[in-house]
């Protein structure tokens, strides 16, 4: 099944999700057969509005710039990283694809000193460099390259606390061996297509392939592929 528009006719969507070129188990680099999440997802809803598609690999800070000037055409953000949830009059956004949520993360020893979400104002922050969090002016960041480096980073007590998508986070835990807890939660929203304004009437088509893969299965299956191998410990 298909959902055709002639509104996408000759329009070409650039895009990118590689996060911070391992979102794990969102986006993995250089493993074609199991790409993570979002890299197996996104192609299959673009496939089915009948909506062609460049995707490019930039840094977080560098996608960010490139949607704002239209170099990009769409990425995969949750309304719940802006504050108000408000992504900016550029942009436009699909139905939910996902849930997804975000943890303070410490170590076990300091996980309840960190189970009040407003323990992090006027502290420093682990945060990867070029995501969005909505609150940032609350705290001090403290800038890593990736979800792995915050981990590292925590078990070498250059940061306290640190901010993270909890399935990242114990992927990245288990990978390393080394534990982790997840404290409070910092946001719990959805994962939606941020699209530029001018591509707006793809919306009826991307929000059909969308609701399509979730009624027959598919985007469950995904989803339980790469989460159920994950352990869920505190």
């Amino acid at each position: 099944m298909t959902f055709c528009s002639c509104a996408s006719a000759d329009v070409v969507l650039k895009y990118n999700i590689n996060g911070s070129s391992g979102w794990v188990p969102y986006y993995i680099p250089y493993q074609p057969e199991n790409p993570g999440i979002l890299a197996e997802l996104v192609p299959k809803i673009l496939v089915l509005a009948q909506i062609e598609n460049e995707k490019h690999n930039y840094p977080p800070k560098r996608t960010n710039q490139a949607l704002e000037t239209g170099l990009l055409d769409f990425d995969l953000v949750s309304p719940s990283w802006f504050p108000n949830e408000d992504m900016g009059e550029l942009f436009v956004q699909s139905d939910a694809i996902i849930q997804i949520k975000e943890n303070i993360i410490t170590l076990e020893e300091n996980a309840q000193k960190w189970s009040d979400i407003n323990t992090i104002k006027k502290q420093s922050i682990g945060t990867v460099r070029g995501y969005l969090y909505h609150d940032d002016s609350l705290f001090t960041r403290v800038d890593f390259t990736s979800e792995r480096e915050l981990i590292k980073a925590l078990h070498k007590n250059r940061i306290e606390a640190a901010i993270s998508g909890d399935l990242p986070a114990l992927y990245w835990s288990n990978k390393l061996d080394q534990k982790i807890a997840l404290a409070a939660v910092h946001s719990n929203g959805v994962l939606v297509m941020r699209l530029r304004k001018e591509h707006h009437l793809l919306l009826p088509q991307i929000n059909a392939a969308i609701a399509h893969l979730k009624a027959d299965g598919t985007i469950n299956a995904i989803i339980d592929k790469y989460t159920k191998p994950i352990v869920r410990t505190q």
